[in-house]
């Protein structure tokens, strides 16, 4: 069960997260989403610890009885450019960004905040002790796994819709054989590999 997060001065408090900093292809996806008190979703949690079905449904209800949210992202070629790190903060700021409502605290999952122009405090393991971050998690999770599914069809010889992009030994034997699609991030190094000459 996730213990409401309290923080003494704010009164609407967004929760952040991502998903995919570790594949080899496609962007990182953030989510920041503004719970309704009014309107509690039973059963928020770490996104990686529910099933596909769960998640799924959870989604539903989060876009239904949040008072707002948004996703951000950054692309294979801005993580490139950046480094993953950078363009992680960069889709954080985004998805922040997009919210209709500005909350007056953000919580981060994880250990570092972006520069946002409201409070926000980092929190190890929030997706698994803050609802916020929890919710935004599985939107995230969501977004990027319908992602790899749409690449998936694109190209049906990498096996996207199974990992998901990540360096699997199947994603690596395909990389090898076949060669980088435009999705893959350049900069990472089994894909630097691949391409060299």
């Amino acid at each position: 069960m996730i213990e409401p997060f309290i923080y003494p001065a704010a009164t609407l408090i967004a929760g952040v997260d991502e998903v995919g900093r570790g594949p080899l292809v496609g962007a990182v996806v953030t989510a920041a989403v503004i719970l309704d008190p009014a309107q509690p979703i039973q059963g928020l949690a770490d996104s990686k610890k529910l099933s596909e079905k769960r998640r799924l449904a959870l989604y539903d209800e989060i876009v239904a009885k949040s008072l707002c949210w948004s996703l951000g992202r950054a692309e294979p070629d801005e993580i490139d450019q950046l480094n993953i790190l950078h363009a992680t903060m960069l889709a954080m700021q985004r998805a922040v960004a997009g919210l209709h409502i500005a909350p007056d605290m953000v919580l981060i999952d994880g250990n570092r905040c972006p520069k946002l122009p409201m409070r926000s405090q980092a929190v190890v393991k929030g997706d698994s002790r803050v609802a916020e971050i929890s919710a935004a998690s599985i939107l995230a999770k969501v977004t990027r796994d319908r992602e790899m599914t749409e690449l998936d069809r694109a190209f049906p010889d990498y096996g996207f819709a199974q990992h998901k992009g990540y360096p699997t030994p199947f994603h690596l034997e395909r990389l090898a054989a076949l060669g980088a699609t435009e999705h893959h991030r350049r900069s990472f190094a089994p894909v630097r590999r691949a391409l060299a000459p």
